[in-house]
C-alpha cells in the first residue's frame, strides 16, 4: 500500500488482511461493515435474547465468570455484570500503547464480532467502528495480560471508553474518555448481557501488536538484504557464494530468494571479487547472508500466516451458534498459538541484527576491514570515526538476546486454578516488536557504515541495485568528514527504513520476494 493512502476497509467476510491493519491502525483508513456482518450480528444478538427469556444457564451471560462459573446471576443483575466486569479487569499498568497499535486493537475486535458468534449488539459494535472513523483512540496500557482468556486487562481498558469511562487521545490529546467522546460527537454505550464479555474476551491486543510486528519484519528484511549487499561490495565480497548452484541442491526457498536478490543488487559490481583473487573465501557474515537472512525469511512467511488466521477467528468465549440452537464454552482465548509466532519472530529477527553487527565490526575493524581506514575515519587518533557506532550496535543486539528468551514457556494459573494454563502471548508480542525496532537500529547503522566505506572505495563501481541503496542513504546522511553526533543519523535513518517499503523506492525488480509476500495478502 503506498504510504499515507487511505480507503476504505469493509469487514465481514473475513478475510482481513495485514495491509489492511495497517491501512486503519497507521493511515486511518475507513472502516465499515457489509451488510452480510450486520446481518449475522444481528441473528446472534437475536439468539441471546431468546436464551435470556428462557432463562437458561450460560457462561457469561447469566453466571458469573472464571472461578465464579457457577455463580448464577439474575435477568436483573445482568447488565450491572457487565459495567462491572468491565470496571474490575481494567487492571493494566505501565506505559500506554502507541495509538496504532490501539487502533489496529480495535479493527480486529470488530472483525471478530462482526463474524457472528459473539452475542453483541449491532449498534456496540458499530460504536467501536466510531471510535476508529472519528479518531478516537483509548489509552491502552502496555501490560496485565495473561494471554488467556485472552487479553482481559488491556481490552477492558478499550472497553471503558465505549462507555464513556476510562481515558482517551483526541485531537492530539490525552482526555477522559468521556470527554473524548463528547468532542467526537459519539454516544457512550449502555452495555447490555453478554456484552461485557464480548468485547474483553479475546486475543485481539498480543494479535494487534502481531500483525503491526510483522509488517514491520517483512520490510526489515528488504532493508537487511540491502544493507548486507553494500557492506558485501564494500568488503570486496566474493561473488561464488551467491550462486544459483549453490542454492539449488539446498533449496529453502528463503536462502535461494536472497541469494538472487543480492545477485540482483550487485550486478555490474566492480567492488566484488571472485574465489581466489584475494582470498579463498569470506567470513560467514559476508558468505552466509543467503542462509541466515533466508532462514528468518521463511520464518516470517510462517509467522505472516499465523497472524494472518488469528485476524480473522472469533476468539472469545462462549461462542453463540445462533442456527444450531448451541452455545459452547471452549478456548478460542488461548493465546498459544500467537505467543509461539511471536517467540519466533522475537528470535528470527534477532538474527538480522546479529549477523549485521557482525557485518559492521568487519567494515570498521582495520584487522578485517580489506585496507579501508581504521573505524572508516580519515583522521584515525583524532577522530573515531564508526568506532562507537559499533558499540551501539553491540549493546542493541546484546538486549535483543536478552528479550529473545522465550515468554510462552512460562505459565502462571489464574482465577483460583481455574485458568491454570495461560499463554503469555501479548508479553511475547511485546518483545518481538521491541525487537524488531533495535533491528531497524542495527540495519540503519550498518547501512551508513557500509555508505561510508563506499565512500572510500568509490561509488561509482556500485552495482546497479547498491549505487541505489547508497544513494537511498546519503540522501538521509552525508559522508562522515569529521567526528560529529551519529545519534540522529542513526534515528533518522531507522525511522526511514521502519517507515519506507524497499522494493517500492529502490526500483529493482523483486519479484523474488513474491512468495513470501503473499502471506500478507492472502485469503
Amino acid at each position: 500500500m503506498a504510504k499515507g493512502i487511505k480507503r476504505v476497509i469493509r469487514i465481514g467476510h473475513g478475510k482481513l488482511t495485514l495491509e489492511d491493519v495497517v491501512a486503519v491502525a497507521r493511515y486511518q483508513s475507513e472502516v465499515q461493515l457489509t451488510k452480510e456482518a450486520k446481518v449475522a450480528i444481528q441473528k446472534s444478538r437475536a439468539y441471546v435474547e431468546k436464551l435470556l427469556d428462557e432463562n437458561r444457564v450460560v457462561y457469561g451471560l447469566t453466571t458469573g465468570f472464571g472461578k465464579f462459573s457457577d455463580t448464577l446471576i439474575s435477568r436483573e443483575d445482568t447488565q450491572a455484570l457487565q459495567y462491572n466486569l468491565i470496571r474490575s479487569h481494567a487492571c493494566g499498568v505501565g506505559e500506554a500503547f502507541a495509538e496504532e497499535i490501539v487502533r489496529a486493537m480495535i479493527l480486529l475486535r470488530v472483525n471478530a464480532l462482526a463474524l457472528g458468534y459473539s452475542g453483541i449488539r449491532l449498534e456496540t459494535v458499530e460504536r467501536l467502528i466510531s471510535l476508529l472513523n472519528q479518531g478516537v483512540t483509548p489509552v491502552v496500557p502496555e501490560k496485565g495480560s495473561l494471554g488467556a482468556s485472552g487479553d482481559l486487562a488491556p481490552l477492558a481498558h478499550l472497553a471503558l471508553v465505549l462507555i464513556g469511562e476510562g481515558e482517551a487521545f483526541y485531537g492530539g490529546k490525552r482526555l477522559p474518555g468521556g470527554e473524548a467522546l463528547r468532542l467526537a460527537g459519539i454516544e457512550p454505550v449502555s452495555l447490555k448481557a453478554k456484552e461485557g464479555l464480548a468485547l474483553i474476551n479475546g486475543t485481539q491486543v498480543m494479535t494487534a501488536v502481531a500483525a503491526l510486528s510483522i509488517w514491520d519484519a517483512l520490510n526489515l528484511a528488504d532493508w537487511a538484504d540491502n544493507a548486507a549487499a553494500l557492506t558485501f561490495e564494500a568488503l570486496h565480497g566474493i561473488k561464488d557464494a551467491l550462486d544459483p548452484e549453490t542454492h539449488r541442491i539446498r533449496p529453502h526457498q528463503g536462502q535461494g530468494e536472497v541469494a538472487a536478490h543480492l545477485r540482483s543488487l550487485t550486478e555490474d559490481s566492480g567492488l566484488i571479487s571472485r574465489q581466489g583473487e584475494l582470498r579463498v573465501q569470506d567470513a560467514y557474515s559476508l558468505r552466509c547472508i543467503p542462509q541466515v537472512h533466508g532462514a528468518s525469511r521463511d520464518a516470517f512467511a510462517y509467522i505472516a500466516e499465523k497472524v494472518r488466521i488469528e485476524m480473522n477467528s472469533v476468539t472469545d468465549n462462549p461462542l453463540i451458534f445462533a442456527d444450531e440452537d448451541r452455545v459452547i464454552s471452549g478456548g478460542n482465548f488461548h493465546g498459544q498459538p500467537i505467543a509461539l509466532a511471536m517467540d519466533f519472530l522475537s528470535i528470527s529477527a534477532a538474527e538480522l541484527a546479529n549477523i549485521a553487527e557482525r557485518r559492521l565490526e568487519r567494515l570498521v575493524n582495520p584487522q578485517l576491514n580489506e585496507n579501508l581506514p581504521p573505524f572508516l575515519t580519515e583522521h584515525g587518533g583524532t577522530s573515531s570515526g564508526f568506532m562507537i557506532a559499533q558499540y551501539a550496535a553491540a549493546s542493541l543486539v546484546s538486549e535483543n538476546k536478552t528479550l529473545a528468551h522465550p515468554a510462552s514457556v512460562d505459565s502462571i494459573p489464574s482465577s483460583g486454578n481455574q485458568e491454570d494454563h495461560v499463554s503469555m502471548g501479548t508479553i511475547a508480542a511485546r518483545k518481538a516488536r521491541q525487537i524488531v525496532e533495535n533491528a531497524y537500529y542495527v540495519v540503519a547503522i550498518e547501512l551508513l557504515a557500509a555508505a561510508q566505506a563506499v565512500d572510500f572505495r568509490g561509488p561509482e563501481k556500485l552495482g546497479q541495485g547498491t549505487h541505489k541503496v547508497y544513494e537511498i542513504c546519503r540522501g538521509q546522511a552525508t559522508f562522515v568528514a569529521e567526528d560529529r553526533v551519529l545519534s540522529g543519523d542513526f534515528e533518522k535513518v531507522a525511522h526511514f527504513l521502519r517507515a519506507t517499503p524497499a522494493s517500492a523506492i529502490l526500483g529493482v525488480q523483486d519479484t523474488n520476494m513474491d512468495w513470501q509476500r503473499a502471506a500478507l495478502t492472502s485469503t
